[in-house]
């Protein structure tokens, strides 16, 4: 049967955060919590690439095809947009699940992103970041102090003091 996509693909309304570890030959276990979001099955096709900050991002195939028709509309003949495709484009890898639901990740990725061992997949929208867990924590800790100031001017959030 071919892969399915959930309500949560069609949706883009991915949701969690992951602690995971790789073994010994850079294989990740992709959580069953996630997989059930993404519709998980034997079937399962993703795509990885090169995050913004030095972190990867794994995305669905259905959702990867949906991302490169955006970033196709890019003019190729206007260099700063040359090279946003460019840089989206590198190291792009179709990824399927083994049997034991783990990807391969590789080498050449987890190098740029830090990745050895300790990764934390943080899900959000239509996407996954895989990042190097020590990574992770240093840029959550360095949470901007005018996020709330953010927030209420564009989710118009208001304080509840």
């Amino acid at each position: 049967m071919p892969y399915q996509p959930t309500e949560s693909v069609r949706t883009n309304q991915f949701l969690g955060e992951y602690d995971c570890k790789l073994d010994a030959k850079g294989r990740l276990k992709m959580p069953g919590a996630l997989l059930k979001q993404i519709g998980g099955d034997e079937n399962l096709r993703l795509v990885i690439n090169r995050g913004f900050e030095k972190h990867l991002m794994l995305y669905p195939i259905d959702i990867w095809e949906i991302k490169t028709k955006e970033i196709n509309q890019l003019n190729i003949n206007i260099a700063q947009q040359r090279q946003a495709i460019r840089y989206f484009y590198r190291g792009a890898t179709e990824l399927e699940l083994d049997s034991s639901e783990r990807i391969n990740l590789p080498g050449s990725l987890m190098e740029y992103a830090g990745i050895d061992k300790d990764v934390v997949l943080y899900a959000y929208q239509n996407q996954i970041e895989i990042w190097a867990k020590d990574k992770y924590e240093e840029m959550i800790a360095n949470e901007p102090d005018e996020f709330t100031q953010l927030a209420e001017l564009n989710f118009n959030i208001s304080k509840s003091d």
